[in-house]
């Protein structure tokens, strides 16, 4: 069997369809491992406030409210924040794409490895990027006085972070967090801070220190933790004079009138996200030991994934095919996270019954 193309390998997690044409398997046979969503799937509310909006034909033939009362209102009172702080957008890119122009950033400092696509907003935003290489021995944990040092000595007006960082998991507690954020303000540094898996450990995020802190911007994606990726929410949190600045910059209508229902919805239904931290620390907790058991190193994840460390003999690349032709499972391949060695994959936590599945097959292709 061939390693995979560099050309082929897809840039996101979630690609079935593409995966599934390159080994001619049917993509509905496919378990995805390979995007971090909730196995729970949508929240009953989400889907109650779907219906209701479609039984309303004005919901497709009006156009979606202008300002999104609702919405900011509702992520306002999630986050004991005020509307005025709150952009949204269809995602985390536009939202960056607007807090760059708004702050004219120049050059930023990228730690890395990171998510692919921070480099390439950077660049297509004319932001000069340098990259600042974490350890994998301290599993990838941001130091504020090295990594803010780098940055004055880049002459950077900007660092970019995500915080449980991504593709480790690996929670930057708050306390150093806010250690990083007095750095930064000491050195005119912004600090643009990437929340996207924070749900699963809420009292770390630094959400309110954005609304204090003038060199801050807080980003957060509700749709994954709500398992509505398809939907398309993001929102970002600044002081009112940095929000109202962002929102001139992001196009009108961002976000769908269903979107914004849906996610109203699902934001107000404790009882889901409060069931879903639980089952993830448990199935995450019983994944962690049984890849032990496999030889296979992770890293200490505060999210719903697992960075996936395989001894040196390991051909990782035909692991990964193995999985999708012998058992159906896409694992995330990691060769486009820029600064992480050879050697890694990547895996969300699903179900029980799916987890043992994954297990199984990892079993089964390492002894080969």
């Amino acid at each position: 069997m061939k390693h995979p193309s560099q050309a082929f390998l897809p840039a996101h997690g979630g690609q079935l369809r593409q995966i599934a044409a390159r080994y001619g398997v049917p993509a509905e046979q496919l378990v995805d491992f390979s995007a971090n969503i909730n196995p729970a799937g949508p929240p009953a509310s989400a889907l109650a406030a779907l219906n209701r909006a479609l039984a309303d034909p004005a919901t497709l033939t009006a156009y979606p409210d202008l300002e999104l009362v609702e919405l900011k209102k509702i992520l306002a009172e999630t986050s004991k924040i005020l509307p005025e702080n709150i952009a949204v957008a269809n995602g985390f890119v536009p939202l960056l794409e607007a807090a760059l122009r708004s702050l004219r950033i120049a050059r930023c400092l990228l730690p890395v490895p990171s998510f692919s696509e921070y480099r390439r907003t950077l660049e297509n935003a004319g932001v000069g990027v340098v990259p600042y290489h974490l350890s994998q021995e301290d599993s990838f944990l941001y130091a504020p006085e090295p990594l803010l040092q780098a940055a004055s000595e880049e002459g950077c007006d900007a660092i970019l972070l995500a915080n449980p960082q991504n593709p480790s998991g690996v929670l930057c507690e708050a306390e150093r967090m806010r250690r990083l954020i007095e750095i930064a303000a000491e050195h005119q540094i912004k600090v643009l801070l990437d929340e996207a898996f924070m749900d699963y450990v809420p009292a770390q995020s630094l959400t309110l220190a954005a609304v204090e802190q003038k060199n801050v911007i807080v980003f957060h994606s509700v749709t994954k933790f709500l398992a509505v990726p398809g939907l398309r929410v993001a929102y970002a949190v600044s002081s009112a004079s940095s929000t109202e600045d962002m929102n001139r910059r992001i196009a009108p209508w961002p976000v769908t009138t269903l979107a914004s229902d849906a996610v109203c919805g699902a934001l107000q239904d404790d009882a889901y996200a409060e069931d879903t931290r639980r089952k993830n620390s448990l199935r995450r907790t019983w994944l962690e030991r049984e890849l032990a058991r496999l030889k296979i190193i992770t890293y200490p994840s505060s999210t719903n994934f697992l960075l996936l460390r395989f001894a040196n003999q390991v051909d990782v690349p035909l692991i990964w095919e193995r999985m999708i032709v012998e058992h159906q499972i896409v694992l995330r391949s990691c060769t486009n996270f820029e600064g992480l060695a050879a050697g890694h994959l990547r895996t969300a936590v699903r179900s029980e019954a799916d987890n043992e599945r994954l297990v199984d097959g990892l079993k089964r292709v390492l002894a080969r």
